[in-house]
């Protein structure tokens, strides 16, 4: 029989900030005003991709459907120094919880565990209309800078859950059914392995205004670091918890014995993470009414002789179950939050504000200048007209494309190529 969950922790989609909008090239015009001069506005910066994290969501499923996020581009500049509008920001909502990491690296960008809006990929500037570039030398100038595009890279989403206490344990020692007896999560709870195919949060009460977060982690086996069974996804969701309750079946009902239970899940949390191996543990052992009083004990004194706090229940019959959320609430005012992953991704230098060029010579008397940037002044100069050239020729100079072509030999009437467009080198 096929089993069919909408809980998805793990998405990769694409952000497209929008684009700026291009600079205007006009000229006033009004009867009775001879050289009304250059009035072209400039355009709307282009919209930012915002990620809000949203308590009312639970999973990433949403963008198992939707890969593609485009933000609204800027307005293109107008007549009578008209500014274009500016795009709108595109707000993604996600589950309270989510890191988002850039998909190449890996690398964390932003870690969304509270409701504060993070702009992850960034509009483009609106470009200048060529208003701004009216001098007294150059009354006439008939070309605008053209926007910038918006910022486009490619994130995972990784859903990690936000629950002050894990319950960890291998298939079927009760933890569903012990999440249900301290707080009002409802689990599916049956009597076979992995009846839980999603981690399950519960809210547990201590009395008088006094709670925590609870979440049963699903399917941890030995092999789970490796991707052997369902642990490996659902590890992840354990490394917020500042308290592990590591539930063992104390009875060997199943025919195991509970000492190597308890050692395999810590050396599949030590495989997954040695930080997360480390957090403060209380071994809750389990089906105590069905064990004998010599099993209990013996185990007790197992995991005491570890520095360990151990709680015998039977979830089933409530047996030294209510007594257990004050045990933990108690426990976890020591301990300290666990701190938020802290971003670690910097944005490469992209050629929208620097001025990074590279030259290759294709072949004799042919040379290929490489300059994005360039290329857009150059799409919003006009080539036939002088005063626009000479602000284009402006810009190579200065920013040491000349002086490079120099350097590697450019001769007399060599072909310089720049995007679309081929010019002759002149001396």
């Amino acid at each position: 029989m096929a089993v069919q969950t909408n809980f998805i922790d793990v998405a990769t989609i694409w952000l497209h900030a929008g684009k700026g909008g291009d600079g205007a090239v006009t000229f006033h015009r009004e009867k009775f005003v001879a050289a009304g001069g250059p009035d072209g506005g400039d355009g709307g910066d282009g919209g930012d991709i915002v990620f809000v994290a949203d308590r009312n969501l639970s999973t990433l499923m949403d963008f198992r459907y939707k890969r593609k996020y485009t933000a609204q581009d800027g307005g293109k500049g107008m007549g009578r120094n008209m500014h274009g509008a500016n795009g709108d920001d595109l707000i993604i909502k996600v589950p309270v919880g989510t890191i988002i990491k850039d998909a190449e690296s890996g690398l964390v960008i932003a870690d969304l565990s509270d409701e504060k809006p993070v702009v992850i990929a960034k509009g483009g500037r609106g470009g200048k209309g060529n208003a701004h570039f009216a001098t007294p030398t150059r009354q006439i100038p008939r070309f605008a800078k053209p926007g910038m595009p918006g910022e486009d890279m490619r994130v995972t989403l990784e859903l990690k859950l936000i629950a002050d206490v894990g319950l960890i344990g291998f298939p079927n020692v009760g933890k569903s059914t012990l999440i249900s007896t301290i707080s009002a999560a409802k689990p599916k709870i049956a009597n076979y392995h992995f009846t839980t195919l999603v981690p399950t949060l519960g809210v547990v009460s201590c009395g008088e205004g006094a709670s925590f977060v609870c979440a049963d982690i699903p399917g941890l086996i030995e092999g789970a670091s490796d991707g052997i069974g369902l642990g490996h996804d659902f590890l992840r969701h354990v490394e917020r918890c500042r308290l592990l309750l590591h539930v063992v079946d104390v009875s060997g009902c199943e025919a195991r014995d509970p000492k190597e239970d308890f050692a395999k899940i810590n050396e599949e949390l030590q495989k997954f993470s040695p930080e997360l191996a480390a957090r403060p543990q209380i071994v809750v052992g389990n089906k105590c009414d069905i064990a004998t009083p010599e099993q209990v004990e013996e185990f007790r004194s197992f995991i005491e002789e570890q520095g360990l706090t151990f709680v015998a229940i039977s979830a089933a019959t409530m047996q030294g179950v209510r007594e257990l959320p004050g045990l933990v609430y108690n426990r976890l005012k020591d301990i300290p939050a666990i701190p938020i992953f802290q971003a670690q991704y910097v944005k490469p230098e992209n050629n929208m504000g620097g001025r990074k060029f590279q030259i290759k010579k294709l072949e004799d008397h042919t040379w290929d200048v490489e300059a994005p940037w360039l290329e857009r002044i150059l799409a919003g100069s006009n080539v036939d007209d002088y005063e626009s050239l000479q602000y284009f020729q402006r810009q190579l100079s200065e920013s040491g494309i000349f002086d490079e072509l120099v350097k590697l030999g450019v001769e007399e009437n060599d072909t310089v190529l720049i995007g679309e467009y081929q010019f002759d080198y002149v001396f």
